[in-house]
């Protein structure tokens, strides 16, 4: 077994939608997973999670003609924990439509700015989620 790791078996549990925008609201830094004609590539990207109008979307901002911006319209985006010592932690992914966010649209507002750790990111998107899922993976208590 790992050092430091409890000797109760691990417990895998599934997390609700609720659990899963919560943490998607708590955190900045994802990795969005596109199709490219070459290959699958994933890629770390800052991001805000917007709520408007019922919906719920995941903006980032990217490089213009970059792989995020090339890519197919479906795409993966996830976030997670992950606690070595203790071996657990938490993930969720996101399953949705990859769209280009018009700045100049009537309803743009500072809420998409996801606001990047870069500045040469000028290409605004939005992830348009059809599956929002998650687990965790814990050591209950002896």
């Amino acid at each position: 077994m790992h050092p430091g790791a409890a000797e109760v078996d691990p417990e895998l549990q599934e997390l609700s939608r609720d659990e899963c925008l919560e943490l998607l609201e708590a955190h900045h830094v994802g990795r969005i997973a596109v199709l490219t004609d070459a290959a699958p590539v994933i890629v770390p990207v800052n991001y805000r999670l917007v709520h408007a109008r019922g919906l719920t979307w995941i903006a980032l901002r990217t490089r213009m003609g970059g792989v995020v911006e090339r890519s197919s319209l479906d795409v993966g985006f996830e976030i997670d924990n992950a606690d070595d010592p203790t071996r657990t932690g938490w993930s969720v992914l996101v399953r949705g439509t990859l769209h280009h966010l018009d700045t100049d649209a009537a309803d743009f507002d500072e809420s998409f700015d996801s606001e990047p750790w870069l500045g040469d990111r000028h290409a605004w998107m939005i992830i348009q989620p059809y599956s929002i899922e998650g687990r965790r993976l814990i050591r209950p208590a002896d």
